[in-house]
């Protein structure tokens, strides 16, 4: 098991509000990414206090003897925590006033892998068989499509693309979903703010990451991303089986 992830504040933002904490614990790896929320008030500050508390309560209190129910509590426990925090620095602050951000964590062991996530920030696994993304995007978007009422012809639903249902902090409770997949050897589990897959295709994420030198294929994306325009903050957190 090998982890590492990197950061990149593109070409437009002034401020990268993406933040990330990756990790072994013996045999284990642990990820987290999460994303400010695009111009939202303190969302760089919301992203950090989220990826800290989150991978502090992981660090804190995974063992390898855990069963899946344990895992499972933890992971949706500390995405909860981490809301809560956020939820009342915005609260306590008129200026953080509406502050979230996204957050995908996983934790992944010999032959398979937990995820939580709230937002898009998303985590795919990688194979020989190819690229299946994980995590469901929570988009206004995906909500109208999984209700049956998309229209991609309708330009003024296409220009909503970009807004989020659910976040870390913007509400005071929140729901992560929780995700378990076996990983076979040379899994990759990859782990993306928006900014990469906004981009990106699944496939050409695939392309550049499987089977090739994770700090080459990380460098790759990120100079795709800014070679398109970069407008937003990258982050990637790849897990190597």
């Amino acid at each position: 098991m090998f982890i590492t992830a990197k950061s990149d504040i593109g070409m437009v933002r002034s401020e990268n509000q993406d933040h990330f904490k990756v990790s072994m614990i013996d045999q284990t790896a642990i990820a987290v990414v999460c994303d400010g929320m695009g111009g939202a008030v303190a969302g760089g500050e919301a992203s950090e206090i989220a990826s800290n508390v989150v991978y502090d309560r992981i660090n804190l209190s995974f063992r390898p003897e855990m069963t899946q129910r344990n895992i499972q509590n933890l992971l949706v426990t500390a995405l909860k925590t981490a809301n809560t925090i956020v939820y009342d620095k915005s609260k306590s602050d008129k200026l953080k006033e509406g502050m979230g951000t996204t957050c995908v964590a996983a934790i992944a062991e010999d032959d398979i892998a937990y995820i939580a996530s709230v937002g898009d920030s998303r985590a795919y696994l990688l194979d020989e068989s190819g690229i299946v993304q994980i995590t469901r995007d929570h988009t206004y978007i995906k909500m109208l499509q999984s209700q049956g009422k998309y229209d991609e012809n309708d330009e003024k639903v296409a220009g909503m693309s970009h807004i989020i249902t659910k976040a870390i902090g913007t509400e005071e409770d929140v729901d992560p979903d929780f995700f378990e997949v076996p990983l076979k050897e040379k899994s990759v589990l990859l782990l993306c703010s928006d900014g990469l897959t906004n981009y990106l295709t699944d496939e050409q994420i695939y392309d550049a990451v499987y089977l090739k030198p994770l700090e080459t294929a990380m460098n790759e994306m990120i100079n795709s991303c800014n070679d398109s325009g970069g407008k937003d903050n990258i982050t990637i957190a790849i897990i190597v089986n």
